[in-house]
């Protein structure tokens, strides 16, 4: 590729990005243009994802692009003309994968000249990503954000013709794009996407910063959309959103929330409705009775808490108190009773300390999760808390997780148990990691449960009666 002036990309800025307005949200339909409609013919793709399920749903996408344009699948990245990393920022492993990845592909390069290499999502909507890109990994070709997936036919365009590097990241509130085809990884599961952005600004997340404003996808879209998933016969779909609790609140009819939303999806006729994720000062009551009047939304509930210590919670910006926090819980499992919940919690934040730590512990006994994702903070460039003082020794955040991960796993097995001896229903996904005699999927509650069975019935949602509790898994007998 060609150099060009650095001046001329188009690179994000963390301050504009924070920038929130009261501006009408644009709300934009995608459509290929004639020229780019074979542009991909007798060429292959592949896609590498990190990250969440809405970077998953984005690839979805990304895929869908790139086949409406010609391409096909690679069997390998040694056959591949262009691929894809779409890329997480939210903690530091993550993109430390990616840098790993980036510079191993480079090879690939040497042997195909035209091979265009291309990064997107959340990683490229960071300054600092885009200085390292610029700087030390010239064989980078295309590298676009979260918010302009729709222009991807430009991009390689300019990148294969015009032998250009492209680099266009836009540090904006965010638009709405509908109409993107998508290439679906499963044949019976979906992802639905209902909003996209945050403006809740914890002070560990880059999130609202990569991802943009709060905005809401029309309802008649979503509905139209899970409409064509059941014609297509999927049995399941999950509601993505930074936080679904907080869907509608930005739209011309306010009074129209995630609630009702959940009660119009009930009736499509789609057999099992999950969301994620959530945030607790958001969840109200119309959402929890919803959830407890609909027959096909699924008793299970993912809700972060990240700290049992309101000193903590405080500095995350996180707008809930320990107190509030067990107050929604207690009263969304009074109104769904017997529902699973599950979490999130960060050890070591900055200034975290014994006695912080131990809040934390009491909460989680408190709350009985049934199973938590858990991890020690890490630092991301251009957040306030990256510049909090941290001066917790690492073998005292690590010793910290492993109890943390003692009480959470007792949570898990706990909640397992509750199953032994009751049948359940299971969609199921497939065989077991361990023995393709096996078939695995989850119930309603969201229980990973493996029995024996035949393949024919992968896709389908079965009886199961659960005989033995794992921590990990529920183990049964087909009915």
């Amino acid at each position: 590729m060609s150099n060009i002036d650095l001046d001329k990309y188009f690179k994000p800025n963390l301050k504009e990005a924070r920038r929130r307005t009261k501006d009408v949200i644009e709300e934009l339909k995608f459509e290929l243009s004639d020229a780019h409609q074979k542009i991909g013919v007798n060429k292959t793709y592949m896609i590498h994802t990190y990250g969440c399920q809405g970077n998953e749903a984005d690839s979805e996408s990304i895929a869908g692009i790139l086949e409406l344009m010609g391409f096909t699948h690679a069997t390998s990245e040694a056959q591949s003309d262009v691929i894809i990393m779409n890329t997480c920022a939210i903690r530091e492993n993550a993109e430390n994968r990616v840098w790993g990845e980036l510079g191993r592909l480079k090879a690939y390069k040497k042997h195909n000249p035209n091979l265009i290499l291309g990064l997107a999502g959340c990683m490229a909507q960071e300054e600092n990503v885009i200085e390292r890109i610029l700087k030390k990994y010239q064989h980078v070709d295309i590298v676009f954000g979260t918010h302009n997936i729709y222009k991807l036919p430009e991009y390689l365009e300019t990148a294969l013709f015009s032998k250009e590097r492209v680099i266009e990241v836009y540090s904006q509130e965010g638009e709405i794009v509908e109409n993107l085809p998508k290439v679906r990884n499963h044949k019976f599961k979906a992802w639905v996407n209902i909003m996209f952005g945050c403006d809740e600004f914890c002070t560990y997340c880059i999130v609202p910063y990569t991802r943009g404003k709060e905005r809401s996808r029309s309802k008649d879209e979503i509905i139209a959309e899970v409409n064509e998933l059941v014609e297509q016969g999927y049995k399941e779909i999950t509601l993505l959103g930074q936080n679904v609790n907080a869907y509608g609140k930005d739209l011309d009819d306010s009074s129209y929330t995630f609630g009702d939303l959940l009660k119009e999806l009930d009736d499509l006729g789609i057999e099992r409705i999950r969301f994620t994720t959530s945030h607790p000062h958001d969840l109200d009551k119309k959402t929890m009775e919803a959830m407890r009047d609909s027959k096909h939304v699924m008793p299970y509930f993912h809700l972060p808490v990240q700290s049992g210590s309101n000193t903590v919670l405080k500095k995350m910006n996180r707008q809930y108190t320990k107190e509030s926090y067990l107050k929604v819980l207690d009263e969304l499992k009074n109104t769904v009773p017997g529902i699973a919940v599950t979490t999130d919690i960060i050890v070591g934040f900055p200034g975290e300390t014994d006695t912080d730590f131990l809040d934390t512990l009491d909460l989680v006994e408190k709350a009985e999760f049934e199973g938590a994702f858990t991890f020690v903070f890490s630092k991301r460039e251009g957040t306030p808390a990256a510049n909090f003082t941290d001066d917790t020794p690492i073998e005292t955040k690590k010793e910290r997780l492993y109890m943390l991960n003692d009480r959470t796993n007792a949570g898990y097995l706990k909640g397992n148990q509750r199953f032994v001896g009751e049948t359940v229903k299971v969609l199921v996904d497939g065989v077991s990691k361990n023995n393709d005699q096996v078939l695995a999927g989850y119930s309603e509650h969201n229980k990973l449960v493996n029995f024996a069975g035949d393949k024919s019935l992968i896709g389908q949602i079965v009886k199961v009666k659960i005989t033995v509790a794992k921590t990990w898994f529920l183990l049964g007998e087909l009915l």
